[in-house]
């Protein structure tokens, strides 16, 4: 098959002349051979295999995941609570960063002010015994004097039992023998004489009191 190259229109081999338009069709357009088709050439490109020798090196964890810049803290010598750190004395021994306080100076200003510096002393006396004890999280004063109204007492006479437990600790910590100090205030209690287990609680704290 041939086209015209007038009207475009589909002739037989060796017309040379178009029946449609009636144009002379020249030699070169009698014969319009098939073109032979070339197959692209697909070959694969040559792929190279990597390299695998060597296998998979696991990175060095020697020492363990080190955090940029993280130092990792020195628990040797146990947990140490900000403000809670323990001194030592020029003799040696235990000390906290308590204040010594006077028992007769106390006594004598709990009376005159009708059992209301009493509460202070109190609140003084649960705080520094947490300090020296390195109990930080123990109950604040004010729930211990809180479960103690709740419980009509009951709480108060539990709480001198664990101050006593607490003094033995302290004691220890400066090297002294421990007294079953618990058991001594507690009776003391029982009997009606816990403002006597108080100040043998201060005279305890007042041992190792670091501040004057």
């Amino acid at each position: 098959m041939v086209l015209c190259p007038n009207c475009s229109a589909q002739l037989q081999d060796g017309t040379a002349v178009c029946p449609y338009c009636g144009a002379q069709i020249p030699s070169a357009f009698q014969q319009n051979p098939q073109p032979d088709y070339q197959q692209p050439n697909y070959q694969q490109p040559n792929y190279q295999q990597p390299n695998y020798q060597g296998g998979y090196q696991q990175p060095n964890y020697q020492g363990g995941y080190q955090q940029p810049g993280y130092q990792q803290p020195n628990y040797q010598g146990g947990y140490q609570q900000p403000g809670y750190q323990p001194t030592r004395g020029p003799m040696g021994g235990y000390r906290a960063n308590i204040k010594k306080r006077d028992i007769a100076i106390t006594i004598i200003l709990s009376i005159v002010t009708c059992g209301i510096y009493g509460l202070i002393w109190f609140f003084y006396l649960v705080n520094d015994l947490n300090v020296a004890a390195q109990t930080p999280t123990d109950k604040t004063p004010g729930m211990v004097l809180l479960l103690s109204i709740v419980t009509c007492g009951i709480y108060g006479i539990i709480w001198v039992y664990q101050a006593g437990e607490k003094v033995d600790k302290i004691r220890q910590m400066n090297g002294e023998a421990p007294s079953n100090s618990g058991l001594i205030y507690l009776l003391l209690s029982i009997f009606g004489l816990g403002i006597v287990a108080y100040c043998m609680i201060q005279m305890e704290l007042n041992k190792v009191a670091a501040l004057e």
